[in-house]
């Protein structure tokens, strides 16, 4: 009897060739490493230092090869191309029929042999609410498993919306001045707050208690059952969603730590956590901390090719720092340089800036030259176009935006402390005496600038990063060991990717 590894490994070997594609040099360890997960019941963590378009194949040839059942967790937006393109493709490649099974149809798990895809909501409803639809020792494959921690946080916030209040009112006719008056109370208080670029802020003592006592007054509400019961827990964080132009606002309590809820889903059931970036070390002592990943497990990180998957790297010294009132007038001059510089040879161009004045500005300044090709954080992008964002909306829009030729980055992504979330993450660490730098804003910028330079590797993109602090603090040099592969350069100009 051939062992799973051989065969996937001859047939990956076999379909490579056929293809006459470039390959991902790690393809054939990635996909006996996921075999023998798949044969032995043994959980890996495997950092692939790419994109799911390099290394996809190398786990979905080992599942339509073993003859078990496996749970496969992806984001809906990859399910579709999963589903439409890639299996079918390859189950005709391979002259298999593995019975593959979407979200929302019920399978008797006794009995099924296939491969079921699962959305991160519906696998994490099923563990964190104990619905029992998928057996507890089912081999798990999660990828994308760099958003683990987002995904969970998500889907455990509670969030009372403008849509909720409304509902309350039909619900307790009786109570409708109270609902009334609460609400009223906490969005003069809410709006009073000052404003701030990232449209939240945390609820103060009154606001708390005001929600507290309409929480106790209206218990037979689930959704303020709900709240109340998070209310008091330390690990939650009370927080509002200002919408200025519409003139609402969202309530909302999440979890600040998810490793401890995490933890007993991790551990039941063979698991395979797979990413471009998880952690910058290979056995991601805090990634795995962060997850509540405790069991000892196989730890694999693949580096990007040297020679193939290199980025030209353009940093430029003795700068101002970002915190210094002449940085923006130095960031104005060093973009104009840098896209008038390489806009015929390197578009399509983005420009990653957070902080929202130097945004607007830069955004003015190049319209005046580029007019309409100038995008200030808008998705209707083409190969002509210059998109100027901040990180989050390029965290957000990066998979469905084409890749840039030339990628300049004003700012570290390193959270600010000026954003209430962040500030209160920041706290909840200092109480329990942990490094917040090390263990949170520093993790959290080295896996937004891996997220955001890894497509940049297939095509040899240039990264022009102007935050002299690469220079100068510390962990300048885990920044700089997280680009590389890179070739540094002195200069951009229209010379620059012709060919």
């Amino acid at each position: 009897m051939t062992l799973l590894e051989a065969e996937v490994h001859i047939s990956l070997r076999e379909f490579l060739r056929d293809q006459g594609e470039p390959l991902w040099d790690h393809h054939l360890t990635m996909a006996r490493l996921v075999s023998r997960a798949l044969r032995l019941n043994r959980s890996a963590l495997i950092q692939t230092g790419s994109t799911f378009s390099r290394y996809g194949l190398s786990y979905l040839m080992p599942c339509l090869l073993s003859d078990r059942p496996i749970l496969l967790v992806v984001p809906l937006n990859l399910q579709k191309q999963l589903i439409e393109q890639d299996i079918p493709y390859l189950q005709r490649w391979l002259n298999t029929n593995k019975t593959i099974i979407t979200q929302g149809k019920k399978v008797n798990f006794d009995e099924f042999k296939g491969l079921s895809i699962v959305s991160p909501d519906v696998w994490l409803g099923d563990r964190l609410d104990n619905k029992g639809q998928f057996p507890d020792d089912i081999v798990t494959l999660i990828d994308q498993a760099d958003y683990l921690e987002e995904w969970t946080k998500d889907y455990l916030t509670l969030t009372i919306s403008p849509t909720n209040w409304q509902q309350l009112q039909q619900q307790y006719p009786a109570y409708g001045n109270l609902i009334q008056e609460v609400r009223f109370f906490l969005k003069k208080s809410i709006f009073s707050h000052p404003n701030s670029p990232y449209q939240c802020c945390l609820l103060d003592q009154e606001e708390k208690e005001s929600l507290s006592h309409l929480c106790a007054t209206l218990n037979q509400s689930s959704l303020l059952q709900n709240f109340a019961q998070s209310l008091d827990n330390n690990n939650q964080l009370l927080w509002a969603s200002i919408n200025r132009e519409e003139n609402t606002f969202s309530i909302h309590v999440s979890p600040l730590d998810i490793s401890s809820i995490l933890s007993p889903h991790l551990e039941e059931s063979p698991i395979v956590l797979m990413g471009g970036f998880l952690d910058s070390q290979k056995a991601a002592p805090t990634y795995r901390k962060t997850v509540g990943l405790t069991q000892n497990i196989l730890c694999l990180k693949f580096y990007p090719h040297r020679q193939n998957e290199l980025i030209n790297l353009y940093i430029r010294d003795r700068l101002p720092m970002p915190n210094t009132p002449e940085f923006q007038r130095i960031l104005i001059e060093e973009v104009r340089k840098l896209v008038f510089g390489g806009y015929e040879s390197l578009k399509p161009i983005t420009i990653i800036v957070d902080d929202v004045p130097s945004k607007a500005q830069v955004a003015t300044f190049l319209a005046a030259e580029f007019g309409s090709q100038v995008k200030v954080e808008n998705t209707d992008v083409d190969h002509n176009s210059i998109l100027i964002s901040g990180w989050k909306f390029w965290h957000n829009h990066q998979a469905t935006l084409p890749t840039p030729k030339l990628f300049i980055i004003a700012t570290l992504p390193i959270p600010s402390l000026e954003n209430p979330l962040v500030s209160a993450q920041v706290n909840y660490y200092k109480k329990q005496h942990k490094d917040w730098f090390r263990l949170y804003l520093l993790p959290t910028a080295l896996k937004e600038i891996q997220r955001a330079v890894m497509p940049l590797r297939e095509s040899q993109g240039i990264v022009a990063l102007l935050d002299n602090r690469v220079n100068y603090r510390s962990y300048g040099n885990l920044i700089l060991t997280a680009l590389e592969p890179y070739a540094k350069i002195n200069y951009i100009d229209s010379n620059w990717l012709k060919n």
